[in-house]
């Protein structure tokens, strides 16, 4: 009964302690939460506070002088007509056709690139050299949209280098005209998008090679493996957990497939394949002043987002154990 009692008296205390671990923890990091606050609040204003607009999607939003608020909330309450509205118009197998196909074709290609680029930028030996290529490679991250619309437009003109080169080796007796035949435009967008992000996606894959322990590459060789089977049998299998979140992400953003390269890139000749969500949306939002009906799109667009994430996300849980959540 003693021995009990004292186990009782001896246990009681975790839990003080472990909140006085806390607060001590949360003091000693003052200085790192305090460099939170900026982000915190800017989540709060521009991701969260303007949530409260997609009420606009349930509503006939008529735009009027005064407050934006009360013109809102007093606007007349349709309910899900806009989506139905959405659901039943002719355009919208034809925009989901655009977005999915697009969006699947730019994954299945810029996907696994990134992993290709890691990979081969680790196996360089010389410094110098890896450093200028791992340069060159994300180099046209950081280019705008509208200049790399420009460069890729030129490019494929008639009297473009991608013509030019095809007329050369004798593949083509006349210039194709990429831009103006729909069913190219959206192996154009898969390979643009591929070109301008494939660097700077590999420097996630680069992050975890270089966490890999070298220590396991020397036994390997010390085993006799060469390159190839060291990346299949070490490199790959630790950047799966890696693989499989940004693989998680990509999947939950299927139907969002970039408004920029389809609106910069798309025209009237190749509408039939450049149109997708976010153009359509775009198009009839803000040209078209059908401000709720595009409200209704986008947020159509965000729950099969959210949707597909939880998922991609239980599929991977339940057959990998790897989840993001």
């Amino acid at each position: 009964m003693e021995r009990a009692t004292t186990a009782t008296t001896i246990s009681s205390p975790q839990p003080k302690a472990s909140r006085k671990n806390v607060k001590r923890k949360l003091i000693e990091q003052k200085y790192l939460l305090l460099m939170l606050v900026p982000a915190f609040l800017w989540a709060i204003c521009f991701c969260y506070l303007p949530m409260a607009g997609l009420y606009m999607a349930f509503v006939n939003y008529q735009p009027a002088l005064g407050n934006f608020w009360p013109n809102l909330f007093h606007s007349e309450f349709v309910g899900l007509d806009w989506f139905r509205y959405f659901f039943n118009n002719g355009d919208f197998l034809k925009i989901m056709r655009n977005t999915v196909a697009s969006t699947m074709l730019t994954l299945l290609i810029s996907f696994p690139m990134p992993i290709v680029i890691a990979i081969a930028i680790s196996e360089i030996k010389g410094t110098l050299f890896k450093k200028t290529v791992q340069t060159m490679s994300y180099l046209p991250h950081f280019i705008s949209w509208v200049i790399a619309a420009n460069i890729i437009v030129t490019m494929l003109s008639s009297d473009g280098i991608v013509n030019k080169v095809l007329k050369l080796l004798q593949l083509t007796d006349q210039s194709i005209l990429f831009l103006q035949e729909g069913p190219y435009f959206w192996w154009i967008v898969a390979f643009s998008n591929t070109w301008k992000d494939m660097g700077y996606n590999a420097i996630i894959f680069l992050a975890a090679i270089s966490s890999i322990n070298l220590d396991l590459y020397e036994a390997a060789r010390v085993d006799g493996a060469g390159r190839f089977k060291q990346i299949w049998h070490i490199t790959l299998p630790h950047l799966k957990p890696t693989i499989v979140i940004l693989l998680i992400l990509a999947l939950g953003g299927v139907l969002n497939a970039g408004f920029d390269q389809h609106f910069l890139l798309g025209n009237g000749m190749n509408q039939e394949y450049s149109d997708v969500l976010s153009t359509y949306s775009f198009r009839y939002g803000l040209q078209n002043s059908m401000f709720s009906y595009a409200s209704a799109v986008g947020l159509f667009n965000s729950v099969v987002a959210f949707i597909l994430v939880v998922i991609v996300n239980y599929a991977s849980k339940k057959w990998n154990n790897q989840s993001l959540f």
